[in-house]
Formats: C-alpha cells, sequence, structure tokens
C-alpha cells in the first residue's frame, strides 16, 4: 500500500510578496469560495528559498528574543504532481454564516429590514445549510468577528451580545437584520426569534461600537492561526472587527538596504595578525611599534593606527559579535563614507554604487547639498516580524522598532520569518549638517520656534488620542527631509520612466548624517531600468522643480494654514500637506504619509519664515534657467526672445491696484490695442499661480478667455504686441494658455503654462483641419483641441516687463 500523502488542492493563491506585507499569518482572507485565516509559520510545508542577510537577522532574533532567526521566501508550489507539497495552511474562519435567503422583517416601527439567518458551522452540510423546509441555502460568512489591540481573535458570541449577559441559554435561531443600505451599524441589529416558550430580543449592532464599552466583553486571549486551542492570558476588552477592514491586520515589517560593510577589510587584515601581535597591544602606540615586524606591516598597510586600535579594543570587550549600529545608521555611513565606487558591477552584484563629482554641485546649493550618489544597483530585504490589529506600529525615524511594541506572533516556536528581497536602483542626495544646524538654530531663524512649537502641539495631540506612551517627537529635519522626499518624487516620476507609485522613499536624519534616498525595485531586474540613475546625474534641476511645486498647493490657503492641533479634522501629524501636494502613494512612503510639512522646506501663505529653502526664487532662476534651450519636456525655463517688431515699441501701461481694480491708460495715438487680449495683470497673476516668473521681459503669453481670471497682486507693467496670430509662436515658446478647451485627460483645466507645441489634425468624423497644442511643462502637459479656424482667431500675445510693483 502506497504511503504518499494524497495532495490536497489549494483554495486560492497569493504572490509571494502579499504573503509578507498583506496576508501573513494571522491575516483574514476572503478567497472565491472561502473566508480563511492564514495559519502560523509552524504549518508551512515546502521548499524555501533561504535570504542572507546579516544586520537583518541580528535585528529580528533581537525583537523576538531568540537566539538565532532565519529568514525564508515563502514556499512556492510549482505545480508538479509529482513534486513534494508547498502550501500555507488556510484555517476556515469565522464559523457563523448568514443564509443566503430573501426574507424581510418589519420592527414595531413598521420599518422594513432584509433578514437572514444566522448558522454555526457545525449546521452546514457540504458548505450549506438546511432551511426549514429542508432545502439547501448557500451562505456567507458574517462580516463581524471580534479582536483585541493585542491581536487576540475570536468569533462574536452572538447569544450573549444579543441577551447582553454571557450566562443566558445559547438556544433559538438568530437572525441577522439589516436595513438601508447596511453600511450604517445603526441599521444593523441581531434579532432572537421568538419561540413557544420565550421571546424574541433585538440589539443594534451600533452598541458593539461604543470605545472601550464592554459589550463583547473581556477578550479570550485565542491565537487561533497558531491552532485551534492556542490561547494566552489578555485583560483587554474585545473590539468589534469588520474581516475586510483595513485596521483588521498591520502587518510589522522591518526593512534594509544590503550594503556592503566597509570595515570588513580592516577586519580581515587584523584576523591575520591579531592571535600573535596584536592581542596584546594595550594602545596605537603598540600598534605602530608592532608595524616594524614585516608580517605586521604587510597585513595593515592601507589602515591607519586609530582604526587598527579601535578595531582591537573591540575584540577584547568580547568574543561576541561587534557592536550593533541602527538600520538606517549602518546604510547612511556607507552612502556618505563611500569612495568613489562601491561594490561591483555585475549582474548577480547586490550593490554598486559611484559618487557624482562634488565640484558639479551648483554654487546655489553647495551650502546645502554635501554629495550625490548613483546606486546602479540595490537590494533590499524586507522580513515580517509580527503584525498589529486596530493600530499600526511605525518605525521609528532609525528604521528601528521598539522592543516595547506588542507584536502577534507569526509562530509558537520562532526560527525564522518570511522575507522577500527587491532589487533595483536608486539616487542619494546627502545635506549638510552644518546648514541643517544654521537652519534649526532659532536665533538666527525665528520662525523655526514657532513652526516647531505647532508641529509639536499637534504630535502631543496625536499621542493623547490614540493613547500612545513613550513615543518621541522625529524633530524638524526629518520632517523636513520627508516632505522633500515626497515633492521630489512627484517631480521626478515625470522622467524616470517609473510611475510615482513605483518610487520609495527612504530618509536619513539621525546623528549619521542626513540624505535622502530615493529607490525602486522588484522581483528580479524589473527595478533596475536606470531610470532614477539618468535622473540622479541632474537631480539639481528636479529639485528646483520639487521646490517650485511646493511653493503653492491647489487648496491653498486652507492647506499652508492647516492646524495640526484641530481636533475636527484629526490630521495631527500634518503641517502644510495635503493630497494636492505632498501625500503620495502609501507604496512610496516609509511613515504612511504623516509627519509632513511644506512649510518647513519652502515658504508657505501659512508660514512664510521657516523654510530650509527660503530662496526658491533664487534656485530656479539658477538652474531652470540655465537649462534654456533643451529639449522640449525636459525642463520649464525662459525661452529665447523672438525679435520685437522694427521701430520702437508701442507702450501701454497696466497697473494694478492693491484693492484689486485695474486701470489702463488709453494707448497713444499710434498704438492699436489687443482687442481680445484680458487685463495683463490677470495673465500675471494666473503665471505666478502657475509656477512660471513672468516678471523679466522675454516671456511670451497668449491669454484667450481670461476675463473672469483672480486679480490679486498689485504691479505695474508694460506690454508690448509682438504678433497678430498665434500662428507665428515658435515651437518651444514659454507660453501661457487660458483656454475653456484646455484639458488633461477628462479634467478641464482653464490655464496651463508650457512650452509651445503644435501639431495639426484632420477630424476623423468632419474631415475639418484642428490644431492640437500640447503645453510640455513640470506637470503632466495640458492639451489644447480646437479647430484650425478658432486658433487663428485667437490673440493676445505679449511681452510684459514689469516697471514697479
Amino acid at each position: 500500500m502506497s504511503t504518499k500523502r494524497k495532495r490536497i488542492p489549494p483554495v486560492g493563491q497569493l504572490r509571494q510578496s502579499q504573503v509578507v506585507t498583506t496576508f501573513g499569518p494571522g491575516a483574514m482572507v476572503d478567497l472565491p469560495e472561502h473566508a480563511v485565516l492564514i495559519g502560523g509559520l509552524d504549518d508551512w510545508h515546502g521548499d524555501r528559498k533561504q535570504i542572507s542577510e546579516e544586520r537583518l537577522e541580528e535585528r529580528v532574533a533581537e525583537l523576538l528574543n531568540a537566539d538565532r532567526v532565519k529568514l525564508f521566501a515563502p514556499p512556492v508550489d510549482d505545480g508538479e504532481p509529482n513534486s513534494p507539497s508547498a502550501n500555507i495552511p488556510a484555517i476556515q474562519f469565522p464559523a457563523w454564516f448568514l443564509g443566503q435567503v430573501y426574507a424581510t422583517y418589519t420592527d414595531e416601527t413598521g420599518r422594513e429590514y432584509r433578514t437572514r439567518p444566522m448558522v454555526r458551522w457545525s449546521q452546514l452540510r457540504k458548505g450549506r445549510y438546511y432551511d426549514e423546509e429542508r432545502k439547501l441555502r448557500q451562505v456567507v460568512p458574517v462580516r463581524f468577528v471580534r479582536a483585541c489591540v493585542r491581536g487576540h481573535l475570536s468569533d462574536v458570541d452572538w447569544y450573549a451580545f444579543v441577551h447582553r449577559d454571557f450566562e443566558s441559554p445559547q438556544v433559538g435561531q438568530l437572525w441577522f437584520d439589516e436595513g438601508g443600505a447596511g453600511h450604517d451599524f445603526r441599521d444593523i441589529y441581531v434579532r432572537l426569534a421568538t419561540t413557544a416558550t420565550a421571546h424574541g430580543v433585538r440589539r443594534p449592532l451600533s452598541d458593539a461600537t461604543v470605545p472601550d464599552g464592554m459589550q463583547l466583553g473581556m477578550c479570550n486571549g485565542k491565537q487561533p492561526w497558531l491552532g485551534p486551542s492556542v490561547k494566552e492570558p489578555c485583560d483587554k476588552p474585545s473590539r468589534l472587527l469588520n474581516r475586510s477592514a483595513s485596521n483588521a491586520y498591520f502587518a510589522q515589517k522591518l526593512g534594509v538596504i544590503s550594503i556592503p560593510d566597509l570595515d570588513a577589510p580592516l577586519q580581515l587584515a587584523v584576523d591575520r595578525v591579531y592571535e600573535d601581535f596584536l592581542r596584546f597591544a594595550e594602545g596605537p602606540h603598540d600598534i605602530a611599534h608592532d608595524r616594524k615586524k614585516d608580517k605586521v606591516f604587510y597585513a595593515l598597510e592601507g589602515h591607519s593606527d586609530d582604526a587598527v586600535w579601535a578595531e582591537v579594543q573591540r575584540r577584547k570587550k568580547g568574543p561576541g559579535r561587534k557592536e550593533r549600529k541602527g538600520i538606517k545608521q549602518a546604510e547612511i555611513e556607507t552612502l556618505l563614507a563611500a569612495p568613489f565606487t562601491v561594490g561591483e558591477d555585475h549582474p548577480d552584484g547586490d550593490y554598486y554604487a559611484r559618487a557624482r563629482d562634488p565640484g558639479r554641485i551648483p554654487d546655489v546649493l553647495r551650502d546645502r547639498i554635501t554629495g550625490v550618489v548613483l546606486v546602479h544597483k540595490l537590494r533590499e530585504v524586507v522580513a515580517q516580524v509580527g503584525f498589529t490589529r486596530f493600530e499600526a506600529a511605525m518605525p521609528d525615524v532609525d528604521g528601528e522598532l521598539s522592543l516595547r511594541v506588542e507584536l502577534a506572533p507569526l509562530s509558537r516556536q520562532p526560527s525564522w520569518v518570511p522575507a522577500n528581497e527587491n532589487r533595483g536602483e536608486g539616487v542619494f542626495v546627502a545635506f549638510s549638517d552644518q546648514a541643517i544646524a544654521n537652519w534649526l538654530d532659532e536665533q538666527k531663524n525665528p520662525g523655526i520656534a514657532r513652526r516647531k512649537e505647532e508641529l509639536l502641539a499637534g504630535f502631543d495631540a496625536w499621542k493623547q488620542r490614540k493613547g500612545i506612551e513613550g513615543a518621541t517627537f522625529p524633530g524638524l529635519p526629518y520632517i523636513m527631509l520627508h516632505s522633500l522626499a515626497h515633492l521630489l518624487i512627484t517631480a521626478v516620476a515625470l522622467e524616470c520612466g517609473y510611475s510615482a507609485s513605483a518610487i520609495r522613499e527612504r530618509v536619513y536624519a539621525g546623528d549619521s548624517g542626513h540624505g535622502i534616498l530615493l529607490y525602486t525595485g522588484g522581483a528580479g531586474t524589473e527595478g533596475t531600468l536606470g531610470g532614477l540613475v539618468e535622473v540622479g546625474r541632474h537631480i539639481e534641476r528636479h529639485l528646483a522643480q520639487a521646490l517650485e511645486m511646493g511653493r503653492l498647493c491647489s487648496n491653498d490657503p486652507v492647506c499652508a494654514q492647516h492646524d495640526p492641533t484641530n481636533p475636527y479634522e484629526e490630521r495631527f501629524l500634518h503641517g502644510a500637506a495635503c493630497h494636492g501636494c505632498l501625500l503620495v502613494a502609501e507604496t512610496s512612503c516609509e511613515r504612511r504619509n504623516e509627519l509632513l510639512d511644506r512649510s518647513l522646506v519652502v515658504p508657505t501663505v501659512g508660514t512664510p519664515d521657516a523654510a530650509f529653502f527660503p530662496d526658491v526664487d533664487v534656485i530656479r532662476d539658477a538652474l531652470l534657467g540655465r537649462t534654456a534651450g533643451a529639449d522640449v519636456g525636459k525642463h520649464v525655463g525662459p525661452a529665447p526672445i523672438a525679435p520685437a517688431p522694427a521701430g520702437p515699441p508701442p507702450a501701454m501701461e497696466v497697473e494694478r491696484t492693491a484693492s484689486g481694480t485695474v486701470a489702463a491708460p488709453a494707448p497713444p495715438p499710434d498704438v492699436r490695442p489687443l482687442s481680445d487680449a484680458p487685463p495683463l495683470p490677470v495673465a500675471r497673476t494666473l503665471a505666478e499661480l502657475a509656477g512660471v516668473d513672468v516678471g523679466s521681459s522675454g516671456e511670451f503669453l497668449l491669454v484667450v478667455d481670461a476675463a473672469d481670471a483672480p486679480d490679486r497682486r498689485s504691479a505695474t507693467y508694460r506690454c508690448e504686441p509682438l504678433a497678430e496670430s498665434p500662428a507665428d509662436i515658435r515651437e518651444g515658446t514659454l507660453v501661457l494658455v487660458v483656454h475653456e478647451a484646455l484639458t488633461r485627460g477628462s479634467r478641464r483645466l482653464g490655464a496651463g503654462v508650457g512650452k509651445w507645441i503644435r501639431r495639426t489634425m484632420v477630424d476623423a468624423k468632419t474631415g475639418e483641419p484642428r490644431e492640437k497644442i500640447v503645453l510640455r511643462g513640470p506637470i503632466p502637459p495640458p492639451e489644447l483641441d480646437v479647430s484650425s479656424d478658432e486658433l487663428a482667431a485667437m490673440r493676445g500675445l505679449a511681452r510684459l516687463t514689469r516697471i514697479e510693483g
């Protein structure tokens, strides 16, 4: 008789990365025909690929209080019938179901509810249940379970809930009544049907949502993903949890960038002569004396006496492993202290980086940016160490999870954790510690003190609302660099070839240095297309665009004037930040889009005096203006000045007063006014709102249908007519177009600024010629699609020269 185990067909499939990030042990998953709970690591079977990353292994072992913890990729089933079975166990959960029948219930007020019977797992037969007429009915899992903040999980005791006590008999048919769309807890009731021997009872599910209430009883400490009888003592109250809610499972992950150990050559050199000579040394002078011996001299060649003595001291402290550096500390030390080239450029390499020449950093940024490193190859390893429910436990700014965090376990005996590795590329920008210290000097920068007080008050309000003790304020340098990283992601995504959601950030703001690493990664070599490295060769230009984008948000002044302590918005960890300016995809952000404030990066209308880059205009003119004449779509900057008409230019004075009115003195008799042009200060306002400076001569504006545009600034300009028709606009000229047909996709814009690109087309339906205008600029290009006749009728090309104001 064969003893070979029969292969059990899988109930569903997950990607390896999903197992580590979203659906790890203890997660509830809705499959096409089942609702299951992912089992613990003790019961995972199949061949697993081991992932080596010493720094991550040491930190995970420390968190799990284990001697050693290995990293393995989740097992993969290759689908071959004769190969060993590889699977991740899934437990049927929850054990309560709703019968799929059509029935209604009318309460005492006359309101009608859809009602379905509640059925236990033990009552099912082949996944269905028999109704009162002995007909088989389909069932679906109940949406609600109970859990606690420590991750414990179990079914709701529905009889105890409807009876409002835990001693009543658990007999009778329960029904689930839903009114309206079934999304409001106040319209959902649990009902015990009336019988011949008992009166029915009914209770709204909203009673179970009372904060800190005991309606569901104390937590029973069950951990069903580890086994049906596994439980531990728990003194927390149970809380109602929607199985598919976003707060039902937070995978707690740690990730590191695999980087070469810069101390490895030194350690190898000391190994050669430590036992025979160096272990007797008592100071650097003994190291120098031992160098007189040939064996020691050749072994330690290239290493200083102080560095060798530091390594000797470390070994004398004990045979154990060397002093552990923080996750991010080791990374930034390598990035900052690395020579021109680190690693080897070969297909299987984990890390290869080249530092850019510091002399190429423009003068306008040299006091704040100290270096740029182009990371051609990098390897990121991410491991799951546990999970939480209701609230996520975020790593600190150094990438470390606190030992005080109560994580729900992944296994009964932690010996390994699931992990995955991604390979990609990136660009690292290092910032001057001295520049940041000068920026934080409250005597030199009084505005920074006020902003720190406001952000700190919001952080304290967040701790109080969440009931979190021991959390420390990350500091203004981290918030500033984090906000700048989000702006850079948006700016860089326009050219690098990756979507913004595929670019990730790693922010360094500690004693070891300050910097931003933007990187991307994926399985295999999908994240090494070279786009970020290419962007890094001209990162200063993208930085200037990012700063210009951060000055004004589409939700200003509301965004810029946001109060972090506002209890009604509950955005305690946000300064000037919203979806219109700083918030990015959560796959990109290491802090779940929290701890952001662009007022620390650039001046805003709410806080103009706390920015690390207060001179955005100077940076923009120096970097974007310097690239004039480059390919269209690469930048936005002043275009070459078109030749003016022969003879002295006619002049027309246009003045905007403080009250917002426009006074346009009559032009001289020999000047023909622009009949279709709006008041040009209005065009000035729109150009500034779009982030383009028209304060100097040489800028071109095509303004159409802008009579109702905002008029908010006071200045005086000279308007010089240059052309009659848009046909005279040269390819690549910087223009401001205001027209109701200007769109980006299905969204109407009304106004757009960028390089003028004109294309002639033929309407497929009517055969009439059409003109397509694409404005290549710092944002996804808007398009104007009009008939050739309509374009020919447009007027308003002019040059502005600011006189005063």
